[in-house]
C-alpha cells in the first residue's frame, strides 16, 4: 500500500516514465513481506535498455526490473534506497519519509 504522495507527484513520476527518462518516486509503503521497511522508491523508465543501463551502472541486477506494467520499474529499499537518493542528490526525499540517517 503507498501513500504519502500526492496525485500529482505521481502524475509527473508516470509521464517521466512514459517519455523514456530514469524518474525516482518515493513513498510510504507497508508490505508485510519486508518487515520494517517503509519507503520504497520505484526507478522507471520505458525504455527498457536506457533502465538496465542504470541497473548495471548503479550496481543492480536488471533482472529485478518489474516488467509487468506499462510504467517498468526497479524498487529499492533501505541502504540501497539511502545510497542513489543521495548520490541523485534527492536529499527532500530523505529527510521527508525518514531514509536513513537523515531521516
Amino acid at each position: 500500500m503507498a501513500f504519502g504522495i500526492g496525485r500529482g507527484e505521481l502524475l509527473a513520476w508516470k509521464q517521466a516514465v512514459a517519455r523514456g527518462d530514469i524518474a525516482l518516486l518515493t513513498h510510504f509503503w507497508m508490505d508485510e513481506r519486508f518487515p520494517g521497511m517503509t519507503s520504497v522508491t520505484k526507478v522507471g523508465c520505458s525504455d527498457l535498455g536506457k533502465l538496465e543501463r542504470w541497473c548495471r551502472s548503479h550496481g543492480f541486477e536488471p533482472r529485478y526490473i518489474h516488467r509487468r506494467s506499462e510504467y517498468p520499474h526497479l524498487d529499492l529499499f533501505g541502504v540501497h534506497q539511502e545510497r542513489i537518493l543521495t548520490e541523485m542528490g534527492l536529499t527532500e526525499q530523505l529527510s521527508r519519509f525518514k531514509i536513513g540517517r537523515s531521516g
